[in-house]
């Protein structure tokens, strides 16, 4: 066990009453999981404040205490630690308790709306295939090694990050890649936290239910960039003009990559097709199975990475070609209908707009495109019509229908995507809330050829509606009505 003063190192003090001497058992900032011996932040959230459970921690055997606000009554035996900030202070703590694992393994965030998830598993994969041995923590799983680990948030809470990051080190692991969300960088889940390397991909309309502005949600990415040592580096893609921005006064070296742009790493798309991407990289072409200029953007970032740090190009490319991304990206399903059926992640306008254009790419005009998608509850409400008016703009057929309505009331969350339908395109959608019945609607719409889009929950294997999940899977499901 360390002793506090050990696991307070780096945190801004306001004051200690007790004994900074004092062992510590563990970290935890959720009074339900103390134990005796343990330190406790007293963290504030969006609808709880660890403060008012400070009490129940002390109770359940907690020696340490880490908070804003000091509380009148004192406790016999406990320590009290006054902070400005709990939220980054529990990010220093849990580093701390845990050896600092992340000085200790090459770790890069990725930042960005779109795109995260399929970067840091292609990166996962590529390094893999590299011989080394790799962590991987995204919105779709947890990895370490070939160990698979669930996932709840795109970035875990500051304690559980640093435990996987401990237990990644531990088990050898050399290389880390994790996607980090605003709401992390916000909530200051990575508070303590050293990353070898920050990547941007791209930013376009998303949680302005949390952030309210879309300047707020911008300098909420960039934070990742401002926390950036001078020994780390910083690579932006400099096709989406935000990316500059991340650059601004960060200490890390800085690179671009593009396709359309001046960068130090380009690529140029030679064939685009349904089966995948051919790419040239400073002359050298290599073929993908990733289909869509969506992912040549995907690939060109793992190839920026790994030569960042320090692979040699021939390998990297090697080792990137036989790389799948992740699940639920642009993932085919097959079938026995000979219909080419898509499922999608895709969940934000730009996202959806950006699946669409690839299917247009790859269309010949002769068969009919359905899109199914939805929008999720109690989240943000601008980019409802959007997504509509972008499937319409692409599709034959939209049918609109329900995706995790959470608290919502699902056919006020469809009111809301059906305002943004142009009169033109009105008698090509549909409404139907229950999503197993728009899939199945979407299938006998289609013959020979045809093509479904069922975008807006890829990987997720639920539906979470009043508050409960409920098994639904849009892979197995399309797979099972096609064939």
């Amino acid at each position: 066990m360390q002793t506090l003063k050990d696991i307070l190192f780096g945190v801004s003090l306001k004051s200690i009453t007790g004994d900074r001497e004092e062992k510590v058992a563990g970290v935890t900032f959720d009074s339900r999981k103390v134990d005796s011996g343990f330190l406790f932040v007293a963290v504030k959230g969006l609808t709880v404040d660890g403060h008012d459970y400070i009490k129940a921690a002390i109770d359940k055997g907690a020696k340490v205490i880490v908070c804003e606000q000091i509380q009148e009554k004192t406790y016999e035996g406990v320590t009290i630690v006054q902070t400005d900030n709990s939220a980054e202070a529990l990010g220093i703590v849990a580093s701390n308790f845990y050896g600092k694992p992340s000085e200790k393994i090459k770790l890069v965030g990725i930042t960005g709306t779109n795109g995260k998830t399929t970067c840091a598993t292609l990166l996962y994969e590529l390094f893999q295939n590299l011989g080394y041995s790799v962590g991987l923590l995204s919105t779709v799983e947890n990895k370490i090694n070939h160990r698979v680990l669930s996932a709840s948030f795109t970035t875990p809470d500051a304690v559980q990050l640093n435990e996987l990051l401990a237990e990644m080190v531990e088990e050898g692991c050399t290389h880390c890649f994790m996607e980090v969300s605003s709401h992390a960088l916000v909530q200051h889940r990575v508070a303590g936290i050293h990353f070898t390397g920050g990547v941007f991909t791209n930013i376009s309309h998303d949680h302005l239910d949390y952030h309210k502005t879309f300047d707020e949600y911008i300098a909420a990415k960039k934070l990742l960039f401002d926390g950036l040592s001078s020994e780390a580096f910083a690579l932006v893609n400099s096709d989406d003009r935000r990316g500059t921005v991340m650059l601004q006064n960060t200490k890390a070296d800085k690179f671009r990559m593009g396709i359309k742009s001046m960068a130090d790493f380009r690529v140029r798309v030679i064939h685009n097709t349904s089966q995948g991407l051919e790419l040239n990289f400073d002359g050298v072409d290599v073929w993908f199975k990733l289909i869509g200029e969506f992912n040549a953007y995907n690939l060109l970032t793992a190839f920026s990475v790994a030569i960042l740090l320090d692979e040699e190009k021939e390998a990297a490319l090697s080792a990137l070609s036989t790389t799948s991304g992740a699940t639920g990206r642009f993932e085919k399903v097959e079938n026995t209908s000979n219909v080419m059926a898509i499922v999608d992640y895709a969940h934000t306008p730009d996202a959806l707009e950006n699946v669409l254009n690839t299917i247009e790419e790859l269309r010949t005009k002769n068969e009919i495109l359905v899109t199914v998608v939805g929008c999720g509850g109690d989240r943000d409400k601008d980019k409802r019509p959007k997504m509509a008016e972008i499937a319409a703009r692409f599709s034959e057929k939209v049918i609109l229908t329900s995706d995790n309505p959470r608290t919502e009331d699902p056919k006020q969350i469809l009111e809301d995507m059906k305002a943004g339908i142009p009169k033109s395109k009105e008698r090509n959608v549909m409404i139907i809330e229950d999503r197993k019945e728009a899939i199945r609607t979407a299938c006998n719409l289609v013959n020979d050829k045809d093509i479904i889009l069922v975008a807006g929950k890829g990987h997720e294997n639920y539906q979470e509606i009043d508050g409960e999940r409920h098994h639904f899977d849009d892979r197995e499901v399309l797979g099972e009505l096609l064939n």
